[in-house]
């Protein structure tokens, strides 16, 4: 009965018939005696949007293009008895036991001819009224009355914790046969464009915006909304009449206790009746529970000889509360006091004390799941009574429990009273029994994904008392409990089209699994999450969740659960036109010494954050870093700056970029600071061969090309770049030209030194007195082999007075012996004459 139970593949057999262990054959006179097939992973696929996608509760779902074959066609409209049929089974259960007399509803009979009226103009409505105000039993009657004023007839769906795009897929599904198949978003506008209904919709909790995107997108239909007086109102231009639902007068009250007890008050009741009239304002809830509450005196004012309504004699009910004031009742005392107002206003707990015990332990499990009762079918194995299924009836009959769309809830204010009797105790130890059970019966492969879905509320009730608290498990302890909920059960909410659920487990198993320390499922529910979010086109949350599925897995050794997030990376990528994130990522990583690498900001940053007058940081030498997997980028202008260079050289290109913002404002130091007569004309040269562009940190200046250089001028010949994926040497994407100062490759680990513009310059006189250098000289290479590299030579030691900077530092080597080797180093000496920096 275990879904997750691979059967073969957990050997490595993957189910082949070669390999499989053959099983013996089964007699048909004697079935249960011979060996069962192992259950087989329940995976279903279905079709979201331009997706196919297999909803695989072993490795993680499975999406893909959907292939033009496998595109449904256009989903046709059910027919009236198909929709009356999805109506009924969309209603809550009927409480097992006798039927309940229904209450009229009383003095809401112009409110029912007012909204009538409207609906059949084709207006959308909004009832609003305080919870407990009959708002459900007024859209029930609402509805029968307007069953044919529409082509696509009434249709009932449930708001309860329901976004604007769930209702827009329920009302789908209610009015078409689409099953297996969740379209796209412009899809389900143009599907539902096309439905003409009256829409009723229950306890709606959006207003404004979202209530406009709804009414726009379904211009043929007349809604109906319920709500309380919290939810957010409709906007102001929305064509949404509103129509208030308030109490009922004193009499109304009167009249629903008189039925109650089938009989009139007396005095006493009814004097008891007009303070509770005050202070409930006159809603009906109020009323009904204090009806069970005078139901209730009737029968024990008759002791022994009354007989409670489902048939259990008086010495099978449970012993009296000694605290109850009506517990002497039960020995033959005809006289019993009423209530007291306070009870009357808070009558939970005396009513529930009055039960039987398997009500007050479904009383008990619905305040442990924040006010969700399960289904009756569900009572006896969680209560361990067989009868236990009667406890709905009890609790309904009473105005505790309200119906919410196919299920019931505690009604307003219960829960709260309850909690403060003492109910609500063992919250988690109930909410642990609620998971275990669901767990067991959501995997049962019996149990279809509909059927599920029908008790989400209480799963996810349970999910979120048990989340939270998860810890890790003992050695001899299985996974907790939430986690295997989640896994269960999240699959099935998948395949049942109620996506709302399925997000909400998965988030809530994300959190038990990264809790509890559960490494593989934690990657499992990241993985489900990216799929949902890239069903949904949210493509940058998908990415993130795969990527961390992915990362997950990988440490895990997960083969199977890899691809599956690798495929739904590369789905990302297509969908979104970039490379997976994750793959530069890992390739980036996986680079020699990359964290011993410092990060060099964009020549323009470092610009910015330099002031004038002041040099730079002081930058070294840097390894050249491997290429990063992934695309090759297009090839770009000179001028792009640090976005042109190639990623295999980011680290490289950061520390040229910072190098020529350096000898700018060496440059503006020289140009600006001189006090001398001179002309700066005098000084700099005609044609520069290095300079920075103030905007984006680019070479701007025209560069003779590699083999032009001419002795003399201090152009430099670039080092060759690491061979690219074709093996040649640079790249298209590279946009460093040759002798632009830029610093490059150089597979002996040094660096080219790079020039100032001072030291570029053809034909610059001595700005200085004490120093006269000759200008270095390069011998370019036409071959742009790894061995070449400048010489610079000196015509003449240095001065005295010159002092080498140990900061900036550039070495190069030359191949031949006879060149001597040289180093170079720039330090600026500002000063009141002249701001120019001397050269060694």
């Amino acid at each position: 009965m275990d879904p997750t139970d691979r059967g073969a593949d957990a050997y490595g057999h993957d189910g082949d018939g070669a390999l499989a262990r053959p099983r013996p054959p089964r007699d048909p006179l004697t079935p249960d005696f011979a060996q069962s097939a192992p259950a087989l992973a329940r995976t279903v696929r279905l079709v979201a949007g331009e997706h196919l996608l297999t909803v695989n509760p072993v490795d993680g779902s499975e999406i893909a293009a959907c292939p033009p074959g496998e595109r449904p066609p256009h989903p046709p409209k059910r027919s009236a008895a198909a929709r009356a049929e999805a109506a009924r089974a969309a209603r809550p259960p009927v409480p097992p036991g006798p039927a309940q007399p229904a209450l009229p509803l009383l003095e809401r009979q112009d409110e029912r001819e007012r909204l009538v009226r409207l609906l059949a103009r084709g207006r959308s409505v909004r009832l609003t009224g305080p919870a407990g105000s009959g708002r459900s039993s007024l859209l029930d009657l609402v509805a029968d009355d307007c069953s044919d004023l529409a082509p696509d007839g009434v249709v009932r769906l449930d708001g309860f914790h329901r976004t604007a795009d769930d209702v827009l897929h329920d009302l789908l599904h209610a009015v078409h046969d689409a099953p297996l198949h969740r379209p796209g978003h412009d899809e389900l506008l143009a599907l539902v464009r096309e439905i003409g209904a009256v829409v009723v919709l229950d306890d709606v909790e959006f207003g404004g915006a979202a209530l406009d995107t709804l009414l726009d997108a379904t211009p043929e239909c007349a809604f109906l909304f319920a709500a309380t007086p919290d939810v957010r109102a409709p906007s102001a231009g929305a064509a949404v009449e509103e129509v208030f639902l308030g109490g009922l007068d004193r009499a109304g009250g009167v009249d629903i206790l008189e039925r109650a007890v089938g009989r009139p008050l007396t005095e006493e009741e009814a004097n008891w009746a007009g303070d509770l009239w005050f202070e409930s304002e006159g809603l009906p809830l109020r009323f009904v529970q204090a009806g069970a509450l005078l139901d209730q005196r009737e029968k024990r004012r008759a002791g022994a000889r009354a007989v409670d309504t489902y048939g259990v004699f008086t010495d099978l009910l449970p012993p009296a509360d000694p605290a109850d004031p009506t517990a002497a009742a039960v020995s033959g005392v005809d006289e019993v006091p009423l209530p007291s107002l306070g009870e009357a206003a808070a009558p939970a707990p005396l009513l529930a004390s009055r039960l039987t015990s398997s009500a007050r332990e479904t009383l008990r499990f619905a305040v442990a799941l924040g006010g969700e009762v399960p289904h009756p079918a569900h009572l006896p194995a969680l209560i361990g009574d067989t009868h236990a299924d009667a406890a709905l009836g009890e609790l309904a009959a009473c105005g505790l429990v309200s119906p919410v769309g196919a299920r019931y809830r505690l009604a307003a204010g219960v829960i709260a009273q309850l909690e403060a009797a003492g109910y609500g105790d063992d919250i988690e130890a109930r909410a642990h029994a609620v998971a275990q059970h669901y767990t067991w019966w959501a995997g049962h492969p019996s149990v279809t994904p509909e059927r599920v879905a029908a008790e989400a509320g209480a799963v996810l009730a349970a999910l979120a008392v048990l989340a939270p608290a998860a810890t890790p498990p003992a050695e001899d302890e299985r996974q907790p409990v939430a986690v295997r909920l989640a896994r269960t059960a999240a699959p099935a909410f998948a395949a049942s089209l109620d996506w709302n659920a399925w997000e909400r487990a998965l988030r809530a198993g994300a959190e038990a699994a990264r809790l509890s320390g559960e490494v593989a499922e934690q990657a499992y529910f990241h993985h489900e999450l990216g799929v949902l979010a890239l069903c949904e086109g949210q493509l940058d949350r998908a990415r993130a969740e795969l990527e961390a599925s992915v990362g997950l897995r990988g440490a895990l050794a997960d083969r199977r659960g890899t691809v599956a997030g690798r495929r739904a990376l590369a789905l990302v990528a297509d969908r979104s036109g970039t490379a997976p994130g994750l793959l530069a990522g890992l390739a980036a990583s996986a680079a020699p010494d990359a964290a011993q690498e410092p990060r060099t900001p964009p020549a323009g940053v470092t610009k910015a954050l330099t002031p004038v007058g002041e040099t730079s940081p002081t930058v070294v030498s840097h390894r050249a870093t491997p290429p990063v997997l992934g695309p090759p980028a297009p090839a770009r202008s000179r001028g792009a700056g640090l976005r042109g260079v190639a990623r295999r050289n980011l680290v490289s290109a950061g520390a040229g970029a910072l190098l020529v913002a350096v000898l700018g404002t060496v440059v503006t130091l020289g140009v600006t600071g001189n006090d001398d007569a001179g002309t700066p004309s005098d000084r700099v040269g005609v044609n520069p061969t290095a300079g920075t562009d103030l905007d984006d940190g680019s070479v701007g200046a025209d560069t003779p090309a590699t083999g032009d250089a001419r002795p003399g001028t201090g152009t430099l010949t670039g080092g060759p770049t690491d061979p690219g994926p074709d093996g040649t040497l640079g790249t298209a994407d590279d946009p460093t030209p040759t002798g632009s100062g830029e610093p490059t490759d150089d597979p002996s680990g040094t660096q080219v030194p790079t020039r100032s513009p001072s030291q570029s310059a053809s034909s610059r006189p001595p700005t200085s007195p004490t120093t006269s250098p000759s200008r270095p000289t390069t011998s370019p290479s036409d071959s742009g082999s790894p061995s070449d590299s400048p010489t610079p030579t000196k015509s003449e030691p240095p001065t005295p007075t010159e002092t080498a900077d140990p900061t900036v530092s550039d070495s190069a080597s030359d191949p031949a012996p006879s060149t001597p080797v040289a180093s170079d180093s720039v330090t600026p000496t500002p000063s009141s004459d002249s701001a120019t920096p001397e050269v060694i």
